[in-house]
């Protein structure tokens, strides 16, 4: 048996808040609302799932695990994002790799690269 990643969890004090962001950024739409817990639909064909959890208590500080989206327009992404309520963080360049470090409106960091 082979273990797979299905949906990756976001904590945050304001589900649906947030969900307003993550639907437009991944031009999807909220496949189930349990109230405290939303699921996103997978933004293409086998995509992992996104879900949105209520909790308490938001840990503090940076977020240990992030996404890592890939695009062809990276300046016009980050853009958008940006448009859509992200800030930037940063941005790194290495080797055959650029990339923008992002902020979700709730803090979340994720990262937007582009080959090249």
């Amino acid at each position: 048996m082979t273990l797979t990643i299905g949906m990756v969890t976001i904590d945050t004090s304001d589900p649906h808040k947030l969900a307003e962001f993550w639907t437009k950024a991944l031009r999807t739409t909220v496949q189930h609302d349990w109230g405290e817990f939303l699921v996103l639909a997978p933004a293409s064909e086998g995509a992992v799932q996104l879900g949105l959890q209520r909790v308490d208590t938001v840990a503090p500080g940076k977020n240990r695990v992030h996404f890592d989206m890939h695009v062809e327009d990276r300046p016009a992404e980050v853009l958008r994002l940006v448009e859509l309520g992200a800030s930037e963080v940063a941005e790194h360049t290495v080797p055959g790799l650029t990339w923008t470090v992002l902020a979700d409106p709730d803090g979340n960091q994720f990262c937007v690269g582009q080959p090249g």
